[in-house]
């Protein structure tokens, strides 16, 4: 899967309908009270469980936590490392854009290799289909660090 392509939800295989709909379930507990801006995600692992995040903001800007980041870190606390794919559901500012990771969050799941990404808005019509790689192409990963055994 290299290219981006937009789906219509009905059209999604039942388990991303499921994971696109966790994500707005989850996506209402946002706490977003400085921007107002409420996201949520939903990560599948490859055992078929869920994990799912919302955005976490603080007074103190950089201290926040995005929904994405939250999921994963979620996974992994539960001893969850491949993931099939990523869900990330959050208000469009127009019929055709799409909302995407932002950069930090794009490393964070780079780390855990080319997973799916999936972006909707919560009206579950159109979703973008992509991957880590497209949205961050030349991600720095293992390879460019000189780890001593």
């Amino acid at each position: 899967m290299s290219a981006d392509k937009v789906i219509d939800f009905s059209a999604l295989e039942p388990d991303i309908q499921s994971l696109i709909k966790e994500s707005i379930a989850v996506r209402e507990h946002s706490y977003s009270p400085y921007s107002k801006f409420k996201v949520g995600a939903a990560v599948l692992c490859c055992d078929g469980t869920i994990s799912s995040g919302c955005n976490v903001e603080n007074a103190s800007y950089p201290v926040g936590t995005c929904a994405e980041r939250v999921a994963i870190g979620k996974a992994v606390s539960e001893g969850k490392r491949k993931f099939k794919a990523l869900v990330v559901v959050a208000d469009k500012r127009d019929s055709t854009s799409f909302v995407a990771p932002c950069g930090f969050c794009r490393q964070h799941i780079s780390e855990f290799g080319d997973i799916p990404i999936y972006l909707s808005s919560p009206d579950m019509k159109n979703v973008l289909r992509t991957t880590i790689s497209n949205l961050l192409p030349y991600t720095f990963d293992i390879s460019y660090l000189k780890v001593s055994q």
